[in-house]
């Protein structure tokens, strides 16, 4: 018996701004759709799935996609400013430049993703939730990760000026090259981080933190220090 509760599914279609206009408000489950550069600026698409679309450059400026689903989608370089992506769940997409500025991320979960180059600057959110994620060259200042568990994140390169890690756990992480200057560390456990490329400012910033004694002589390497 067919499910009455499901969605609408759209398969295999190139979609239009009056298209998706015509079904807004509504949820639906969209499945191999092009959406390459639309307008979908300020539209209600609340609860949507997105299934293998391409979204490349496409405009969700201000929409509404709270609690919206993104599974093995490509949308890199789209926009997602000012949207509303309150436990929104990102699976397996490439995300690779998107902008997300200002957007309310609020309880969202992002797994096996990549978002190299994102800009979350000044995402709202009092937590998202990040698992086995490229964050490469990301930005994303003034992240609150206190307690977090991280596990297989790489923000080799990121702007995490002034994001607070204490007492949070790395596993199978990297820091490396990444922009530190302001983040606190008190109590976090490093020991499953790459730390390669920190200079001596950084280092400081690392007081109260635990690290290996692999790193340690890792570091004072770095610094110009040897160690015998």
């Amino acid at each position: 018996m067919e499910d009455p509760f499901a969605h609408p599914v759209l398969k295999q279609l190139t979609l239009s701004r009056s298209d998706m206009e015509a079904l807004a408000g509504k949820p639906h489950t969209v499945v191999e759709c092009e959406l390459v550069r639309v307008d979908l600026s300020g539209l209600d698409l609340s609860q949507w799935s997105f299934e293998k679309c391409d979204l490349r450059e496409a405009d969700f400026h201000g929409a509404k996609l709270e609690r919206s689903t993104w599974r093995s989608c490509r949308a890199a370089f789209a926009s997602f400013a000012g949207c509303d992506l309150s436990e929104a769940s990102f699976t397996n997409s490439d995300f690779n430049n998107v902008t997300l500025k200002r957007s309310n991320l609020d309880g969202a979960k992002v797994v096996g993703c990549k978002f190299t180059g994102a800009d979350l600057t000044d995402v709202r959110a009092l937590e998202i939730r990040f698992e086995e994620t490229l964050l490469i060259n990301a930005k994303m200042p003034g992240r609150d990760f206190r307690k977090a568990t991280l596990a297989r994140l790489d923000f080799s390169q990121a702007d995490l000026r002034k994001c607070d890690f204490r007492h949070a756990t790395f596993n199978n992480c990297s820091l490396r090259d990444a922009l530190l200057d302001a983040a606190r560390f008190d109590g976090a456990d490093l020991r499953g981080a790459d730390l390669g490329g920190i200079r001596l400012g950084d280092a400081l910033q690392f007081r109260g933190a635990t690290i290996s004694n692999v790193q340690a002589s890792q570091l004072l390497s770095e610094l110009g220090l040897k160690v015998r």
